[in-house]
């Protein structure tokens, strides 16, 4: 007898999709993907090595003029191998689509800077392990914040431009004795220009934790000689007055306090232009990294608030820290895409 039948319902489903054919990795198919993969192609590829995974939209916003150009030419990625990709699960709606490089995109990448593939380090497994990632919201977080300049960088007339974008793990191996950033960037607008690390917090770490990391950035500008900003990128203002005390308590016990700007945003700040714009008024320099007590400001205007970032230098990666980089590691790749091809048959 049957004491659970199936539902009438549950048998007029949707026909499950096919799934998409994909080329196997064959010597000659990367032989193919030579004369297949554009300029664009192979910056995105460095992207994906650099910065683990990017959403649809932060594709877009870093490389395509629209949403239908970019799933258009990912589909051709996908199916060649070049990226990989994956859906999250969450508890209402649709997640978009996160994409990894995939194994034909790290063989090619490794080759065009003359190197065995096995010395990228790349496995397919842990780049698409993120999917299962305690860390993969985070990860995407902190990518949208770069993704976003990237994408004001790209107007037509823009007055600001990213020039550099580490990811964590490139800032792990220059100085993770010392301290582990989020990530590196550098902005440069109206003629100034501020180095930044950023610090992305979901409101999950302990805020003594991340204030001590202030210890750790101390002693970076020690060995480096050079005065790097902190930004601290929160999301509410409730956590952001927590956080603000905690970091005030923090600076009060360096030796030198001023070798450690530090300023705070959130992203529910009312009556500004640009929710998540990191380069509108919404940065609150903290009391003890500063002698003056400002209100928000813009990215750029920190610059000239700490004059002593302001100044000729090059990235935090001194001489010294660049020694330590692996002979084998791609260099960080530029933030902004290369030039689209001036032909009309663009790809």
């Amino acid at each position: 007898m049957i004491s659970n039948p199936t539902p009438q319902r549950a048998l007029r489903g949707h026909m499950p999709q096919r799934p998409t054919p994909r080329a196997a990795t064959t010597g000659e198919h990367h032989a193919q993907l030579a004369g297949r993969l554009t300029l664009r192609d192979r910056w995105l590829t460095r992207m994906l090595h650099e910065h683990k995974v990017l959403t649809t939209q932060q594709i877009v916003e870093l490389c395509y003029p629209s949403m239908r150009a970019a799933n258009h030419r990912l589909l051709d990625l996908f199916k060649w191998r070049v990226v990989d990709r994956f859906q999250p699960f969450v508890s209402s709606g649709t997640a978009p689509m996160h994409y990894v490089l995939d194994i034909a995109g790290s063989v090619a990448l490794a080759y065009e800077d003359g190197l065995d593939p096995k010395q990228l380090g790349y496995r397919h497994e842990d780049a698409i392990g993120i999917a299962h990632s305690l860390r993969l919201a985070h990860t995407v977080g902190v990518n949208g914040f770069f993704t976003t300049l990237v994408a004001l960088s790209r107007r037509p007339g823009a007055r600001g431009q990213l020039t550099a974008w580490w990811s964590e793990l490139r800032c792990g191996r220059l100085f993770g004795d010392m301290v582990r950033p989020d990530a590196y960037g550098r902005w440069r607008e109206d003629g100034h220009r501020i180095e930044f690390f950023l610090e992305f917090d979901f409101g999950t770490e302990d805020l003594g934790k991340l204030a001590h990391k202030l210890h750790g950035y101390e002693k970076l500008a020690t060995a480096t000689g050079i005065t790097t900003p902190v930004l601290v990128w929160l999301p509410t203002n409730r956590r952001e007055t927590t956080a603000r005390r905690a970091f005030v308590d923090a600076l009060c016990q360096l030796d030198h306090p001023t070798l450690v700007p530090v300023a705070t945003s959130t992203a529910d700040i009312a009556d500004i232009a640009g929710e998540n714009n990191p380069t509108v008024p919404r940065w609150l320099p903290v009391a003890g990294s500063s002698s003056r007590r400002p209100g928000r400001l813009r990215l750029v205007e920190l610059a000239q608030l700490w004059p002593q970032i302001d100044g000729p230098t090059t990235a935090p990666s001194s001489t010294a820290a660049q020694a330590q980089q692996a002979p084998a590691e791609p260099a960080a790749p530029d933030p902004l895409p290369p030039p689209l091809p001036t032909s009309r048959f663009r790809r």
